[in-house]
């Protein structure tokens, strides 16, 4: 085991969860690293993201290393910076169609600006309806899975996700690359059946 996480809302009911956990590890002769535990904290890196009752965000020590590497000048160098970025690639709009060209190297320099600026996303909030915008371009396909807390008030993303298309999608027609979007396809899953909205086309903030 690698490590793990308990929360609450308040103290009591998290020392009450804390106190269960450290039942168990006795009971099955679990030795942690005391050096590494943390306690009653109010956010903490949880695989590779900061969690905390904001939502969840970027970890800044990761995006400091991605800012800090040099302009790739090779193939590898060019896979290897996308592998770091596509990490919190749900952060990015836009993201497969900023990083589609992968020649024009330039094009990284926005996705570290993109990384540096990402937007604090909302964990799902099950009571409430879901909003699903998607759109299409020449090459790529993109979608935002929201909610809002009240109908007057803006939108809170969930996630972005986006896609490239490969030479045959290329060839769709707008219409019919909105009907084969297969991120927004994804997204959808988790919509609740009786929460049906539905599918647009406007980004937030758009």
């Amino acid at each position: 085991m690698d490590d793990f996480t308990m929360y609450a809302d308040s103290f009591e009911p998290c020392l009450s969860n804390l106190s269960k956990v450290l039942k168990r590890c006795i009971d099955t002769n679990l030795v942690l690293n005391f050096e590494k535990c943390h306690f009653m904290v109010i956010e903490g890196i949880v695989l590779g993201h900061l969690v905390s009752n904001r939502g969840i965000e970027v970890d800044k020590s990761k995006i400091d290393i991605i800012t800090s590497l040099p302009n790739p000048i090779s193939v590898r160098e060019v896979r290897s910076f996308l592998g770091h970025a596509s990490f919190y690639r749900r952060f990015i709009k836009n993201f497969s169609k900023l990083a589609l060209p992968l020649s024009r190297l330039l094009q990284k320099d926005e996705l570290k600006n993109r990384l540096t600026s990402a937007p604090i996303l909302q964990a799902p909030n099950w009571d409430l309806p879901f909003e699903l915008m998607c759109d299409a371009s020449n090459s790529a396909l993109g979608a935002v899975l929201g909610q809002r807390a009240g109908a007057d008030l803006p939108m809170h993303v969930i996630a972005y996700a986006s896609w490239t298309m490969d030479l045959t999608q290329q060839n769709y027609i707008t219409i019919e690359k909105g009907a084969e979007n297969s991120v927004a396809d994804h997204l959808s899953r988790i919509e609740r059946e009786e929460d049906f909205m539905p599918i647009r086309d406007q980004f937030p903030d758009e």
